[in-house]
């Protein structure tokens, strides 16, 4: 089985580098990863992909330095805010929100491999910039009732559903939404959980051999 591992910053997969696993080192934002995953698997073929990083989490139900797989993702700031309230390009006209790859606007993992990993499961979005702004974080999590928030994540799961690649994001919550003070961040914990969960997922994926082809 070939699997690739994506993470923005080297930082985050840093414990897991060595490993004899492919992986690539996108960069941080939406932009950077459709570019550099796509030119990826056009050139190389693989059998699942798994984005690792860390994230801000909206929800109570997820501690600081949880490790969580994230079900479905959405651009959450790709739109029109107005009055107070978010429209995305969908409510706004612009598309349709059940077009492949979208599902009710959401880009949503059916994988069987994702659906299988025994850890909590996450609603998540992506946003091109972080601030700490409460009524833009009330705003965010009024208009998609979201667990959690990173950078990169949508656009991951656009690529893959798009190539029709397996995939699994795997995100670990570093932050609240919003919190910007990093000395209030579990930054070590959360990057030592993650990569802890990478390895016992990779290992799984090889030693299963229902999951191979």
């Amino acid at each position: 089985m070939r699997i690739l591992v994506v993470a923005a910053t080297q930082q985050e997969i840093a414990p897991f580098i060595n490993s004899e696993i492919d992986t690539l080192i996108c960069g941080v934002g939406i932009p950077a990863t459709v570019y550099h995953l796509t030119r990826k698997i056009l050139h190389e073929k693989y059998d699942i992909i798994i984005q690792a990083g860390i994230a801000g989490s909206f929800s109570k139900n997820f501690k600081k330095g949880e490790v969580v797989v994230v079900e479905q993702d959405a651009f959450a700031d790709i739109g029109a805010e107005e009055k107070r309230k978010f429209r995305t390009l969908f409510q706004l006209g612009f598309g349709d929100e059940n077009l492949f790859p979208f599902s009710s606007g959401w880009l949503i993992n059916f994988s069987k491999i994702s659906e299988s990993i025994d850890l909590k499961k996450a609603k998540a979005v992506t946003v091109n910039k972080i601030n700490d702004r409460k009524k833009q974080t009330k705003l965010l999590k009024k208009s998609f009732k979201a667990d959690i928030e990173s950078m990169e994540g949508a656009a991951f799961h656009y690529v893959c559903l798009q190539e029709k690649v397996p995939f699994i994001q795997l995100r670990s919550i570093s932050n609240k939404v919003g919190e910007r003070d990093k000395s209030k961040w579990e930054f070590k914990e959360a990057i030592e959980n993650l990569n802890h969960e990478l390895k016992r997922i990779v290992e799984l994926l090889i030693n299963n051999n229902q999951w191979k082809n």
